[in-house]
């Protein structure tokens, strides 16, 4: 569809998507309640290849344009049933009892979920889920070129990174596996890693993250929520109120705050281009859909929208 909408590329795949088929949440439930590494690890090895090929299918069908992949995003609990039916059908697939499987729901509830568990945290705590997906992306990268003769170049994109250890921490468990994959396959294939700028402290030290981040994509949602310690999900009300009050002229979640959020980009594109010149920058999210928006994004040196 993007494709048949004039689209020269894919800026955002999330992946997280893919699992709520009815056939796949079944084992990525088993992986978040399973007691050991060995027990997530196996929940994992059953997702792995319907993951593989939806990628071989989206390069398939880019045929030769850039896809960006983002790993796993939201917060585990996000996936588990809530319903009382859902639970104890679970919880009896598994051998659980519903106490066991209901206090898992409990240990993984977030009061503030969209600032907790979620994003290249998932990754540094599991680093086998993060594992699976490069496993994935790179394995359909390798068929695909084979297939087409044209060469595919995956781009990885770790979410919500603070600091640039944690993206060298995820960093390395990415290329040890595709490095492995594409020495064992022939092929002379290049993959980029980079990752999305939702934080504040991200963008404040983007040259330290740039020495590790091939490319930023600037995920605007997110940084106007921490920028304006706002709840995207919980403001509308305030927000018109701020309107109707002349304390804001626009919904900042639907026109980037230029003097604020849109500072802090600006400040992220300066350090990454001073530390990786040739760094490649986009903005992912709901300004991305208005031009205001996307003429700053354009004026401040970004290259894409996804």
């Amino acid at each position: 569809q993007a494709k048949a909408f004039g689209a020269q590329g894919i800026g955002l795949c999330r992946t997280e998507h893919m699992f709520f088929e009815k056939d796949r949440i079944f084992s990525f439930r088993k992986m978040i309640l399973a007691d050991t590494v060995e027990q997530r690890e196996a929940a994992l090895a059953e997702i792995e290849p319907m993951q593989q090929k939806d990628f071989e299918d989206l390069y398939e069908i880019m045929d030769g344009l850039n896809v960006n992949v983002r790993l796993l995003d939201p917060p585990l609990h996000e996936f588990l049933p809530q319903e009382e039916h859902l639970i104890a059908e679970l919880a009896n697939a598994i051998g659980k009892s519903v106490a066991e499987v209901k206090d898992r729901i409990h240990d993984l509830h977030e009061a503030n979920p969209m600032m907790g568990h979620r994003g290249c945290r998932l990754a540094v705590t599991y680093p086998e889920i993060c594992r699976m997906q490069t496993r994935a992306i790179n394995k359909a990268a390798i068929a695909v070129s084979k297939r087409t003769g044209k060469m595919v170049e995956p781009e990885i994109m770790v979410p919500l990174v603070l600091e640039v250890k944690e993206l060298k921490y995820v960093k390395n468990e990415i290329c040890k596996v595709a490095d492995e994959l594409i020495a064992a396959s022939g092929l002379d294939m290049h993959y980029h890693v980079g990752t999305m700028i939702e934080i504040p402290r991200a963008a404040l030290t983007a040259d330290e993250i740039a020495k590790e981040a091939e490319f930023f994509s600037f995920g605007t949602n997110d940084l106007t929520q921490m920028t304006f310690g706002f709840s995207r999900d919980d403001t509308g009300k305030i927000i018109k109120e701020y309107n109707k009050k002349g304390i804001f002229d626009e919904d900042p979640f639907q026109s980037i705050d230029q003097t604020g959020v849109g500072q802090l980009i600006k400040i992220a594109v300066e350090k990454g281009k001073a530390t990786r010149p040739n760094i490649k920058l986009g903005i992912c999210g709901e300004h991305g859909g208005e031009p205001k928006s996307i003429e700053f994004c354009h004026n401040i040196g970004l290259q894409y929208v996804s």
